[in-house]
């Protein structure tokens, strides 16, 4: 099968520090694979890589065939959790997610509210997202990258802050998704999460990968 994202000999420095190491993975459409590791083992910093937001130092990668920071800057269909989710804190959730759907006015109002209620918030809320408690904040981040209902998915620690109510939530919520043909990358510090959720896992260790 013809891969979905194409790793090809990337390392990573910054200045002198080399923090990737000549990473190479194929993944396939429709599949979700788990990065795994402590803090510091690099799995970060290559999901950054991956969705453009550092360029790499050697190597390449590809994203539906197109090469990341040259034919272009983001992959073109993602939705992306890479540490705490950034909201306007005096907002609301819903208010929130209509200012960044306004950036690029894809989806309607009942998308946005669609996303909220998969990942189980109430769009009717007026809490201001400062009154959130940490799990409604990482629910919030969720629904905030399948909102415009993306092909291709990175969540690094995307269990953060959930009990274990919210936890069986949004497992339901990816393993849909998967269903519904979506690329998956998932960074998960639980080894059950990863082993209910993964096709494949990569397990990072000091910049360096190997597949479990």
């Amino acid at each position: 099968m013809e891969s979905y994202i194409e790793v090809t000999h990337v390392t990573k420095k910054f200045r002198e520090d080399t923090v990737l190491y000549d990473i190479n993975v194929l993944m396939e459409r429709g599949k979700v694979y788990g990065f795994s590791g402590n803090n510091g083992s690099g799995k970060t910093v290559l999901m950054k890589c991956i969705c453009g937001f550092l360029p790499v130092t050697e190597g390449s990668i590809r994203v539906n065939g197109k090469l990341i920071g040259r034919e272009i800057d983001f992959p073109e269909s993602i939705g992306v959790i890479i540490e705490t989710p950034g909201f306007l804190t005096n907002l609301t959730g819903m208010r929130n997610l209509e200012i960044l759907a306004g950036l690029r006015k894809r989806i309607s109002r009942q998308q946005i509210r669609q996303a909220m209620e998969k990942a189980g918030l109430n769009p009717d809320l007026k809490k201001s997202v400062s009154k959130y408690s940490l799990g409604m904040r990482q629910r919030l981040g969720i629904a905030q990258a399948i909102m415009e209902d993306p092909e291709f998915l990175i969540l690094d620690e995307p269990f953060n802050g959930l009990d274990k109510h919210g936890v069986a939530d949004i497992r339901a919520l990816l393993l849909d998704l998967k269903k519904q043909g979506k690329t998956i990358i998932l960074a998960s510090h639980n080894s059950e999460d990863i082993q209910i959720l993964c096709d494949k896992v990569y397990e990072m260790d000091g910049g360096r990968m190997h597949q479990l």
